[in-house]
């Protein structure tokens, strides 16, 4: 197992961003996938770094996964794999004797089983990027459900992940927080 270290080689110095980068680099075969991947895991993870294993958007749960596929369909939406796999699915329907007369229904169909197939292959994407992200120290994967929690999934278990204390810290470092608004001793306010 690839073992690495949350420390930048530069002057044993704790990780900050360009260290991230080529931690990523060298641990994933994909590190600008694996950083996305990342960045939505921070992003709605806890104060304690946990995220999943459901995530509540529009009044519904849905697992951590699938959210992360959700999130990242934008970015492929244009390119010639994703059209042709629209066509493919139109030709397919129509074999099938599936498609609605309505054009408005029928691209909602279509639609609807390209996002099906797309979840699908994303969901194994997004596993490979956090295995690579887990690989390189910078994230922690285990298992929560409905008998007990585990490292390993089955029996019902949604995967969850929490990030390291140093990419935590990093990750968060980078938010925009608004500042509390500062009183200055002395001054008098006019009103």
């Amino acid at each position: 197992m690839l073992q690495t270290r949350l420390t930048s080689d530069r002057d044993a110095r704790p990780l900050d961003m360009p260290g991230l980068v080529e931690l990523l680099s060298q641990s994933s075969s994909r590190p600008r996938y694996a950083y996305m991947i990342l960045d939505l895991i921070a992003k709605i993870a806890g104060p304690n770094g946990s995220a999943g294993p459901l995530v509540v958007e529009g009044g519904s749960a849905i697992p951590i996964r699938e959210w992360l596929c959700d999130a990242l369909v934008p970015m492929g939406s244009s390119y010639p794999r994703r059209m042709a796999l629209a066509n493919r699915v139109r030709q397919e329907m129509e074999a099938a004797g599936t498609l609605p007369q309505n054009p408005a229904d029928a691209e909602r169909e279509i639609d609807a089983e390209v996002r099906t197939r797309v979840r699908a292959s994303g969901k194994t994407n997004v596993s490979r990027a956090v295995s690579d992200l887990v690989r390189a120290g910078i994230l922690h994967r285990h298992y929560q459900g409905y008998r007990v929690d585990h490292h390993n999934r089955g029996g019902q278990r949604q995967a969850v992940y929490t990030l390291s204390p140093a990419a935590r810290k990093l990750l968060r470092a980078g938010e925009v927080r608004p500042s509390p608004p500062q009183q200055r001793q002395g001054s008098l306010a006019f009103g």
